[in-house]
């Protein structure tokens, strides 16, 4: 399966929810960051692509629709060429409100590791980020670089930039998918994500 999809969004942009809503859609399996907490297979794989291993995607998507997320979404460049008829979709929110969730979550995450090859220190951490993820000012402008680099990038009929809270019409529209029934998913609060990163194991990314 080829995905069909590829999520372009930082993490901390309403990726979980948009993962969630894309299965309720019919675009799931969805592959995102707890795929990767969740699969030691994963975790290996992509910390192989991460150290600048050569990348399987085939192996990495294996039944994937689509993916959204960090890992991934670093590598949006490489996945849009290497899938062509795969869509784009740009999840934002604004940087203000982006980096604060960022610092309660991801940043804590980086700066308890001990570990400089799990993807948090590694990839978000010293690549995405250049070692200055604690640094605001730094930090936003990467935020906005991407968004600016993936707009560029892509003619509209090929991306969708969706912003937080847009609900299930853009996103229908933009896929040709009936709007649910339900109402939109609203997952993974800062919390959330706390109580989840307590109950992971050191070693699971």
């Amino acid at each position: 399966m080829a995905l069909s999809l590829i999520g372009a969004g930082f993490g901390r942009t309403g990726t979980d929810s948009m993962r969630q809503a894309l299965g309720i859609i019919g675009m799931g399996p969805c592959h995102h960051m707890k795929e990767v907490i969740d699969s030691p297979e994963q975790a290996v794989l992509w910390r192989t692509v991460a150290g600048g291993g050569i990348a399987d995607w085939e192996q990495i998507f294996a039944g994937y629709q689509s993916s959204i997320d960090w890992p991934s979404t670093y590598y949006w460049r490489e996945l849009s060429a290497i899938y062509p008829d795969a869509k784009i979709l740009l999840t934002l929110r604004s940087a203000e409100s982006w980096y604060d969730s960022m610092s309660k979550t991801i940043c804590k995450v980086i700066r308890k590791s001990n570990d400089p090859q799990s993807l948090g220190v590694n990839l978000i951490g010293k690549q995405v980020f250049d070692g200055r993820y604690d640094e605001r000012e730094h930090a936003i402008a990467v935020f906005e670089k991407n968004n600016a680099d993936v707009r560029a990038a892509f003619p509209p009929e090929r991306l969708l930039v969706y912003h937080l809270g847009d609900g299930w019409e853009p996103l229908c529209r933009f896929l040709g998918r009936s709007v649910p029934d339900t109402p939109f998913p609203r997952t993974n609060s800062a919390q959330e994500f706390n109580n989840m990163i307590a109950r992971m194991s050191p070693e699971s990314s």
